[in-house]
């Protein structure tokens, strides 16, 4: 284990992960309400407008683009390579 600070919220914390014990249920969440979105709409929005009807902050978007759940997602997300914007 190492000695982080959660990307969410900024505290150190003794754990594996990108967040905190705290924020981890969060970020599940607003990582598969983003991942919802993108089925339902596709890659076609900027991430300002993803935020917006998604109610999650561009900067959690930013992050959920560099998980590694988040790259095969996309590979397998209609068979298809779509950018995001």
């Amino acid at each position: 284990m190492d000695f982080n600070r959660c990307s969410r919220c900024g505290s150190f914390y003794v754990s594996n992960g990108n967040v905190c014990p705290k924020c981890s249920q969060k970020d599940g969440f607003e990582f598969s309400t983003f991942k919802q979105y993108v089925t339902e709409n596709g890659f076609e929005q900027s991430l300002d407008i993803i935020s917006t009807e998604t109610g999650i902050a561009v900067k959690n978007l930013n992050r959920f683009l560099g998980y590694d759940d988040f790259k095969t997602f996309k590979k397998n997300f209609n068979g298809e390579n779509k950018t995001i914007l």
